[in-house]
């Protein structure tokens, strides 16, 4: 029989987090739980330095992620989306200049194309691993075509092979949005070090998340890492001279103090979302639902675990009853939404996105989710789904 938690909790908010979940999709609470001494040590360390922006903190943090990655630069900004309107900025891609990237992603991807002036142009993903169709890219490229924003969904990295590929016989320049894959790879190489350029969010639910917004750039270019450091802070070259127009992004030295703990920890994190998204696959297996797939040769990241299934609400408000906290991500595909309806993609070429946005659901998944909490997913998702 499932283990109920708790009766009688407020309903999950549509494609939300649910309110008072026992159990959560997310905990970015537990990390800082588990590693508070840790992280209260490191921000005492910056308060009492006197420097909170742009000082030792993020110098060593940007040294730290590079050598993680593998890399030869680490840039750090205030946002992972200002780090993909920066990375395109570093490129020269604005006005007039189209950059394709999917539709099944956070809107954060295609805002950041709309922040350089840039036009997106969505195309379709695959169906076993949800990111971007390397046949879709490739029709889509045209002579305005200036980047390619591959997402590396859910922890899962996309075909960087074929990507690769495709855009060095066209010339056109890879960037990664690697904002859920922290620590996946491919081939051995890490998400982040095979295009131009990766961009990484550190929102505080991210397998690397700060405790406010932060976000990473990497590359092995040392022009673009130059020209990074100067668009973050105004265009200056050095302090109050300007070179060419920049904004405000600057990363500041408590939440790369607290992301310098958690990168040290990274490892063993992501292997705890593993051994949970093992048990999960291995009891789903065999019941009305598809669980997700891994690229062979590559490490996932497993930033979320997204099941696919028939009647998704109806799921979802029966394990809402049960305490058990599910979200959906992504509900609305980009082109489905107002704010970027009109933007281009060839008619009947989202199908794929359109078909798995109506059905994933992720289920709980963090590292430090106990194994009676772990043990309680199971055992009610088993029971939902085999009626």
């Amino acid at each position: 029989m499932a283990l109920t938690v708790v009766a009688g909790l407020r309903m999950c908010h549509k494609y939300g987090f649910c309110d008072n979940a026992m159990i959560p999709v997310a905990n970015p609470l537990a990390e800082v739980s588990h590693l508070s001494g840790e992280i209260s040590n490191a921000i005492d360390r910056v308060v009492k330095s006197g420097t909170y922006i742009l000082g030792h903190e993020v110098a060593a943090l940007e040294v730290d992620f590079a050598s993680y990655l593998g890399v030869s630069h680490a840039v750090g900004v205030g946002s992972g989306t200002d780090g993909l309107a920066l990375a395109l900025r570093a490129l020269d891609i604005g006005p007039g200049d189209e950059v394709i990237t999917v539709s099944m992603t956070a809107v954060a991807t295609v805002a950041a194309i709309e922040m350089v002036g840039a036009r997106a142009v969505l195309v379709d993903v695959d169906h076993e691993y949800y990111t971007m169709s390397p046949k879709a890219l490739e029709q889509a490229i045209n002579r305005r075509t200036r980047a390619v924003i591959p997402v590396h969904l859910y922890g899962q990295a996309a075909d960087m092979s074929q990507i690769l590929r495709i855009c060095d016989n066209h010339q056109i320049p890879v960037v990664e949005d690697g904002s859920q894959a922290h620590g996946a790879s491919l081939a051995g190489v890490s998400v982040g070090a095979m295009g131009l350029i990766g961009v990484f969010s550190c929102y505080p639910t991210k397998n690397l998340g700060a405790i406010g917004d932060a976000g990473l750039i990497v590359t092995n270019d040392a022009s673009i890492a130059a020209r990074l450091r100067r668009l973050r802070q105004y265009g200056w070259q050095y302090r109050n001279w300007s070179i060419e127009p920049g904004i405000n992004s600057r990363l500041d030295d408590l939440q790369a103090a607290v992301l310098r703990v958690k990168l040290s920890h990274l490892n063993k994190m992501n292997a705890r979302r593993h051994q949970i998204a093992m048990i999960y696959s291995s009891a789903f297996a065999r019941m009305p639902a598809q669980v997700p797939l891994t690229r062979a040769n590559s490490r996932h990241a497993w930033h979320i675990y997204a099941l696919q299934l028939e009647a998704r609400d109806a799921f979802c408000r029966q394990l809402a009853s049960r305490g058990i906290g599910t979200s959906v991500h992504y509900p609305y595909p980009i082109h489905k939404q107002p704010a970027y309806k009109d933007r281009r993609f060839r008619r009947n070429a989202l199908n794929t996105t359109e078909y798995l946005c109506d059905r994933v659901v992720s289920l709980p998944i963090f590292p430090f989710m106990d194994d009676t909490s772990v043990e309680v997913v199971v055992d009610n998702v088993s029971e939902i789904l085999n009626g």
